[in-house]
């Protein structure tokens, strides 16, 4: 197959159609799997972009090709891979490139029960395999069975959240022409699960891999105006808004305006130490300080980790925590094999609207304690000249310094500021965070004239 760097990343692979990433590179790749993950059967599962079905159907003759079955369970999102690779017992790979260009596609690969499969936990070795060229069986080839699970994903998370009980709720949804679409009217207007007090209004769900009307990335908040619009105009009680393969999910509150993923992850955090108190929630190094401090408040136990999903869910198997959340949307609950579900998220938001009188902003204000800039990207030719430059200006005046992730330092007010640099691109990302906007803004803009200096 030859070199295939490029297309692999730290936790899956991502290329252009055909450029870097065809169907020939795809049935390598999944025989690579097949030999990486063994067992007796996959499934697989692909979204709506224009490439996903051939590339899906290569990578599943690769499978069938080491004497494996597969179960192709067809269009679907991420999330709805994971709750296959858990609920079926069987290693999984789903074809999507998220929130990238309609160009782009990729493979996000998990082991039976929906265990990641990353740099460190076997992408390396399917990259290796995949590159040298993998054998066919001399045994008999597997089979491709089809199989839609749309309905019992859907089941299993309305086994989940009741949402059955709550105050009638008009509920915008931007699928972004991307997967929400597909799995949002099953799972909240599912009427074969039971009518829920719902009213959908659906913007952008017809399925269309070209994103016509804008990129499926609700990280830019760009991509969120026709949402916050429909919000404003209908009076509808929330937003919510999909990324291209609907794993991650972002909310916005009646009067149109943003809820930072911080204030659900500690929302979620409430709702889930609720059933188990005491238990461990797990947040990354660049989410709020309100996280830590709500769930501390609400007799939880806090663990801090690196940023990335494989990180997220290694720290959850080690430690048996039953939620995690990041700044980016990912949200990670045990009760889903603890993989990454906006969806889930998105129903622990609506039972606690639909529960209680009051408006989505002013329940989500108690977990909204600070000002936060958001990720700025900064491009520099040597980041870690700049990191250690960022740590001596700050040495006088830090409470705390630590290296887990890039540079992390607080400040004696509980300002703080993260560098991380870019895995593939000569970028550095700051976050910072403050009591108030003006002391945010000014460490923002002292720790930026450093980076860019």
């Amino acid at each position: 197959m030859g070199d295939l760097g490029d297309i692999f990343k730290a936790y899956d692979v991502r290329g252009v159609f055909p450029d870097t990433l065809d169907a020939a590179g795809a049935r390598s790749i999944g025989a690579a799997f097949a030999r990486t993950v063994g067992g007796s059967t996959a499934v697989v599962a692909y979204d709506m972009r224009p490439s996903s079905p051939e590339l899906a159907r290569a990578f599943a003759e690769g499978v069938t090709g080491q004497g494996l079955d597969v179960v192709m369970a067809g269009l679907g999102s991420t999330d709805m891979l994971y709750f296959a690779a858990g609920y079926l017992e069987m290693p999984g790979a789903m074809f999507t490139a998220s929130h990238n260009p309609a160009q782009y596609n990729g493979i996000k690969m998990c082991q039976a029960g929906a265990a990641p499969i990353g740099s460190e936990s076997g992408l390396v070795e399917i990259r290796r395999l995949a590159e040298r060229g993998v054998p066919e069986t001399e045994s008999a080839r597997g089979s491709i069975t089809e199989r839609d699970l749309l309905t019992e994903y859907a089941r299993y998370l309305r086994s989940l959240v009741d949402l059955s009980g709550g105050r009638p709720l008009r509920v915008a949804v931007d699928a972004g022409n991307g997967m929400g679409g597909y799995t949002v009217p099953a799972v909240l207007g599912g009427e074969w699960l039971g009518e829920l007090p719902l009213t959908i209004d659906p913007l952008y769900f017809e399925l269309d891999g070209t994103f016509p009307n804008h990129p499926a990335n609700p990280l830019d908040y760009a991509n969120l105006v026709d949402l916050q619009a429909r919000v404003r105009e209908t009076g509808a009680d929330i937003g919510l808004a999909f990324d291209g393969d609907a794993d991650r999910c972002f909310v916005i509150d009646e009067r149109g305006e943003p809820v930072p993923p911080s204030a659900i992850t500690a929302l979620v955090a409430v709702q889930e130490l609720a059933k188990e108190p005491g238990s461990m929630i797990i947040h990354n190094l660049i989410t709020s300080s309100s996280v830590p401090e709500i769930v501390r408040e609400h007799g939880g136990e806090p663990v801090r980790t690196r940023v990335g999903h494989s990180f997220i869910k290694a720290t959850m198997a080690e430690t048996g925590a039953i939620f995690g959340g990041e700044h980016s949307a990912h949200y990670y609950f045990r009760d889903f094999w603890r993989a990454d579900t906006g969806m889930l998220a998105a129903m622990h938001v609506l039972r606690v609207l639909g529960s209680d009188p009051r408006p989505l902003s002013q329940i989500t204000e108690e977990y909204t304690r600070y000002a936060a800039s958001g990720e700025i990207n900064s491009e520099v030719a040597d980041q870690q000249d700049r990191m250690a430059a960022a740590e001596r200006a700050y040495a006088d005046q830090a409470s705390g310094v630590d290296h887990l992730d890039g540079l992390s330092v607080t400040l004696d007010d509980g300002s703080w500021f993260n560098l991380r640099a870019s895995n593939t691109e000569p970028l550095l990302r700051l976050n910072v965070e403050a009591p108030d906007s003006a002391a945010m803004a000014k460490l923002r803009d002292d720790v930026l004239a450093i980076v860019r200096a």
